[in-house]
């Protein structure tokens, strides 16, 4: 038997910034009780796995303040913007991070990427046929890129070195694709 869904009694917006939301949820269980529940909001995301040729993609890494480090190689990726659809905000992402648009960009998956207290969704694509693009990367962002066989960063997916959910889910479903 389906899970019977909870029900929202109230709700209350704790704390907002540009990049994501924090609301305070009373929802009432199957039961009849009631709990308060947090839910971080930050909407849709998209990653791009671009492929510079048949066997070799960019990477890029930046300083990731969270987890306190900067050597780690990862895929472009991004929040979607207001009014963005998420191939345009794959091709931003991939323009501002690598350099490149995609004269093809192929949607290879869509998953939550928590599910217990996080609203958001990612949307990975693969990047081919790239042409140069000269944007700058947003303010945030100091970025250095690099090519990768792919044979390397499906590797370093695989033993931990690469560990975003985004870039190691593109990677192995780029591999699936590819044998």
């Amino acid at each position: 038997m389906k899970p019977k869904p909870w029900k929202t009694l109230s709700t209350k917006m704790v704390y907002e910034n540009p990049w994501m939301r924090l609301r305070e949820d009373i929802a009432e269980l199957p039961n009849g009780r009631t709990t308060t529940y947090g839910v971080v909001i930050f909407g849709d995301c998209v990653g791009v796995l671009p492929f510079v040729d048949q066997d070799h993609v960019m990477l890029v890494r930046q300083y990731r303040y969270v987890q306190g480090e900067a050597h780690r190689w990862e895929m472009p990726t991004g929040g979607v913007k207001e009014a963005e659809t998420l191939e345009q905000a794959a091709q931003r992402e991939l323009a501002e991070e690598a350099g490149y648009y995609a004269r093809r960009l192929t949607h290879i998956s869509s998953y939550y990427t928590s599910k217990c207290i996080c609203d958001e969704t990612a949307h990975l694509y693969i990047g081919e046929k790239l042409t140069p693009a000269e944007v700058m990367p947003d303010d945030t962002e100091f970025l250095e890129r690099r090519i990768f066989s792919f044979d390397e960063a499906l590797r370093m997916a695989l033993e931990g070195e690469i560990m975003d959910s985004m870039s190691v889910m593109a990677l192995l479903l780029a591999a699936r694709r590819r044998s």
